[in-house]
């Protein structure tokens, strides 16, 4: 299973998945955001960051600024490349080092960059249904990061 999809009715349930993918993501992984603007991706990012123990407060779109780094139970190194005009500018940023970093890598705007990523990543796909009802499809690369989504389904199963 390299493919899974949860749909969250609320922002509760958004915040619901961001634990969840706290609890299964081993360190190391680079997370690929990726929808429309307003979709949910800093959302997302500020419940991932929660579940590794950093406050939501410090948790902002690095938009301005390109990445953020936050001191959590693994270090989260947040990348947002909206602003960014291609791989180029991408690639001065210096991203291997985040990618081969223990911490976890989360890029919003991800589908911008996607020849710059590791060929091993969990990429997200986030569609707004309806004003707090989103659709998050996940799609793990390597075979290393399967078992992220079979563990994913089975901690969501569990809290849902």
């Amino acid at each position: 299973m390299n493919r899974f999809s949860f749909e969250a009715d609320s922002l509760g349930q958004t915040d619901q998945l961001g634990a969840a993918l706290a609890a299964v993501l081993p360190a190391g992984t680079t997370v690929a955001l990726s929808g429309t603007l307003g979709a949910g991706k800093t959302r997302l990012v500020q419940a991932i960051a929660a579940g590794f123990d950093v406050p939501r407060a410090e948790v902002v779109s690095p938009t301005y600024v390109l990445c953020h780094e936050y001191a959590g139970r693994l270090p989260i190194y947040h990348l947002d490349v909206y602003r960014l005009h291609d791989d180029d500018e991408f690639i001065e940023l210096g991203p291997e080092e985040y990618f081969e970093s223990a911490g976890i890598t989360l890029v919003e705007w991800a589908d911008r960059v996607v020849d710059c990523l590791p060929s091993e990543r969990l990429e997200v796909d986030i569609q707004v249904i309806a004003k707090d009802r989103r659709r998050f499809d996940f799609t793990a690369l390597g075979t290393g990061l399967e078992a992220i989504l079979a563990a994913l389904r089975c901690k969501l199963e569990v809290t849902g």
